[in-house]
């Protein structure tokens, strides 16, 4: 399957513009609802600030990638391509952006070196509109791609990779110490971020803080296993599988977006509707849909490791309404669900007259005219 028949490039300067500004407006109110959201099922008081600074990075993404296509289509000769977003599924930059932004910050220092400082261009800048009455487009372009790659050296950004860290949140007894992970990756199949959180439990010899042996498996086997079409409960069995002294007690896992937008994107079913409707309105022809998944371990049991060992294993709460011994309890792979719509209010307002099927246990975060974020079932 040829997946770029899914991708659209930006060729315009303006287009492209209204695209970061789009996304910069979405970013800030998905801040304001992670700031104020505090549920079982969608984020506990403790996350918050582990997903602020997330979101932080991938604002951070967008002002970077905004500076790099700042004069798409009037210096596109000058750049290696366009900026790609996924118009089908996500809405946002396609993945081989973010592999080629990693790309670039490998080298970003040489580009600093070799461009000239931002005053020097700016006074170049002057002197060629009073020499030349011309835009000085060549040195626009140098001043943006030394923004750019400044963004990179210096500025906190999602990358298509972004490798567990550690948190200790406490001991149970005194060989039994509690830690939080949390790591993202932006997903290459659904080109949207992917943020985990996990909670843990370590009864090995040494503090899995301070252990230079298992602390780097377990980020490669993390990173590895982050995929959006591995279930949660595949993920924590293979890392309670793989890790005899580590016991995943809860895996979280956030899908930041699609962003669904009727300028940039092709909708099906019900918010096409709703968002074609909308675009009298400018600007608020937009939805962004935030959705948690989470299982957690409802008990323990011991298993045999060897011929002569035990090991703990965990045992997963997943579908509340399937009966035990039910072949179907694995379909979803996770003990909850919670899908979030943010949304401008006027596309509120016309979705919630319409009231179409499949959207009553979606919560709404609705943005008022002020950017006051409102909760409605």
């Amino acid at each position: 399957m040829d997946l770029t028949l899914d991708h659209r490039t930006l060729e315009e300067a303006h287009e492209t513009r209204r695209y970061f500004a789009k996304f910069e407006r979405i970013i800030a109110h998905l801040k304001s609802v992670a700031k104020g959201v505090v549920s079982e099922d969608i984020a506990l008081q403790s996350e918050i600030p582990i997903l602020q600074g997330y979101l932080e990075a991938l604002s951070g993404t967008f002002t970077a990638l905004s500076y790099k296509y700042l004069l798409a289509g009037r210096v596109s000769n000058l750049l290696p391509s366009l900026l790609s977003i996924d118009r089908q599924d996500s809405g946002f930059p396609v993945y081989q952006e973010l592999l080629q932004m990693a790309n670039d910050a490998m080298q970003a220092e040489n580009h600093l070196r070799s461009l000239p400082g931002l005053k020097e261009l700016k006074v170049g800048m002057v002197n060629h509109i009073l020499r030349e009455h011309s835009s000085p487009l060549n040195l626009q372009f140098a001043a943006s791609q030394r923004h750019y790659y400044e963004r990179l050296a210096n500025g906190w950004i999602f990358w298509a990779r972004n490798d567990p860290r550690l948190i200790w949140t406490g001991n149970v007894n005194p060989t039994r110490r509690q830690y939080r992970l949390h790591w993202a990756v932006y997903d290459s199949q659904q080109n949207i971020p992917l943020i985990y959180i996990m909670d843990l439990e370590d009864s090995g010899r040494k503090p899995l803080a301070k252990d230079e042996k298992r602390w780097p498996r377990i980020q490669s086997h993390l990173v590895a296993q982050s995929s959006s079409s591995l279930k949660l409960v595949t993920i924590a069995r293979g890392f309670d599988q793989d890790f005899d002294d580590l016991h995943p007690k809860r895996l979280r896992r956030f899908y930041i977006g699609p962003m669904y937008s009727r300028a940039y994107t092709q909708q099906s079913g019900p918010l096409r509707d709703v968002l074609s409707e909308a675009s009298g309105h400018p600007g608020e022809d937009w939805a962004l849909a935030w959705t948690t998944e989470t299982i957690v371990a409802s008990s323990t049991e011991l298993k045999a490791s060897g011929f002569f060992s035990l090991v703990e294993r965990q045992v997963y709460r997943l579908d509340p309404f399937a009966g035990p011994g039910d072949p179907l309890q694995d379909i979803n792979g996770h003990t909850n669900q919670q899908r979030s719509l943010i949304l401008p209010l006027h596309p509120f307002q016309i979705l919630k007259e319409r009231n179409p099927p499949g959207f009553a246990n979606v919560r709404k975060f609705v943005v008022g005219p002020k950017g006051k974020i409102l909760s409605y079932k």
